[in-house]
């Protein structure tokens, strides 16, 4: 019995290891719950099609009620004692379920630290093009690190950097503020701005902003057939009464 018992017990701590393997090689146990003939119990407490309690009954009426209203019979509790089980169309729980989880992953915000290098004695428009990058991110709700690289002897003149991340700070501060303030690090000088708007606005205002551009094309070439259709109509017009005028100077002059 002593062995036995060794023997199971080894058993389960082998199978822990396995199991504890199997997952840090990427591997994942099912979340899949059970259904219909996979579920293995004598009875279940039945909940119906619209959430109403039918009560404990066991496996085989279960099933005959599932075929009965042509759904599946989906273990949703199995921890439960009975398990819990719900009459459900498992297919379309699914695909609706994925489709929860792709609108909640598209609505989900994502911290992006976009970067921008600088040198101290940048030519203006250099720097304007710079600091339109800057705005851009901002705007999308983006942090944004600005380095200034230091090159030979401008290392002996850190302030030039200092000087043009305070610049660059006061014209983009509509849009962002100095999340970190600038410091050292070797032959860069660092400096983090962060974003006024939440990254989850910023997402919201550009769908909002690519509808209405959306809207205003389709409005426009609803508006350029109308246009065209009107324009047909009138040289129609135009060729009938042109046709009539015909006709009429025919009929006056019939030598003719």
């Amino acid at each position: 019995m002593h062995r036995l018992g060794w023997s199971r017990q080894l058993y389960r701590d082998v199978s822990v290891r396995q199991a504890v393997a199997w997952c840090n090689r990427g591997g994942s146990i099912s979340a899949e719950p059970r259904i219909n003939e996979r579920i293995r119990v004598p009875e279940v407490r039945l909940v119906g099609p619209s959430g109403e309690q039918v009560g404990i009954v066991p496996l085989a009426k279960a099933l005959e009620l599932a075929q009965e209203y042509d759904l599946d019979l989906v273990e949703v509790a199995a921890t439960a004692r009975p398990p819990v089980c719900k009459l459900m169309d498992y297919g379309k729980f699914k695909y609706e379920s994925a489709m929860k989880a792709r609108e909640a992953r598209k609505n989900q915000a994502h911290t992006v630290i976009k970067e921008m290098k600088l040198r101290p004695k940048i030519d203006p428009h250099d720097y304007d093009t710079k600091k339109g990058h800057v705005v851009r991110f901002l705007k999308q709700g983006d942090k944004v690190k600005i380095t200034i690289m230091f090159r030979g002897r401008e290392q002996s003149r850190p302030e030039l950097g200092y000087r043009l991340l305070q610049r660059l700070a006061e014209d983009v501060q509509d849009l962002g503020f100095v999340e970190s303030n600038p410091k050292q690090d070797g032959r860069n000088m660092i400096m983090v701005l962060g974003p006024h708007k939440k990254k989850t606005e910023a997402m919201a205002e550009a769908r909002e902003a690519q509808a209405a551009r959306k809207a205003e094309r389709q409005g426009g070439a609803l508006a350029a057939a109308q246009d065209d259709a009107v324009q047909d109509e009138a040289v129609q017009d135009e060729a009938v009464q042109d046709d009539e005028a015909s006709a009429d100077l025919s009929a006056e002059n019939p030598e003719a």
